[in-house]
């Protein structure tokens, strides 16, 4: 008798449905959300709007970048980057400088201002993150954040 052939697993059909507790994207993004409201009620009170908050967090990590640079570390397009800056410009945050090396690069600079409100503001952050984290184990937090990393550089990776 010949041997049977061998046959190839059948994949798994999945359904059709895809409830939003069983999709990573839907949650993450619910949580995100959830963290971005109370973000921007609690910042309110200190004339910085959510679309400034961005800025100002890469800015109090390395103030003097390009807008260029500003721009792709906060992950929005120049002349979004622009409009904000500009609105930040007005409520006494950053101002901007032309690079004496290179007259077509402006810098951007945080103002006494907005070095002041580093500390209070990265507060307000942190207790909401704490907020949170409530009742979860820091074990579970490693793992979350171990998850989240990986799944990250896997849709990046397939981006690319």
């Amino acid at each position: 008798m010949p041997p049977r052939p061998i046959s190839k697993p059948k994949l798994a059909r999945r359904a059709p449905e895809f409830p939003p507790p069983l999709s990573s994207g839907y949650l993450v993004r619910d949580a995100h959300r959830a963290f971005q409201r109370l973000l921007e009620r609690r910042i309110a009170p200190y004339g910085v709007t959510r679309g400034q908050w961005y800025f100002l967090r890469v800015l109090w990590s390395h103030d003097g970048l390009s807008q260029r640079e500003l721009s792709a570390r906060v992950g929005m397009m120049e002349p979004t980057t622009v409009i904000a800056l500009r609105s930040m410009e007005r409520a006494g945050l950053i101002r901007r400088v032309r690079s004496e090396h290179d007259k077509r690069k402006v810098r951007v600079m945080l103002t006494a201002k907005a070095k002041r409100l580093r500390n209070e503001l990265l507060g307000v952050a942190r207790s909401i993150t704490d907020a949170a984290e409530e009742g979860v184990s820091a074990r579970d937090l490693a793992a979350f954040r171990r998850i989240i990393a990986r799944m990250t550089a896997n849709l990046d990776r397939i981006e690319r």
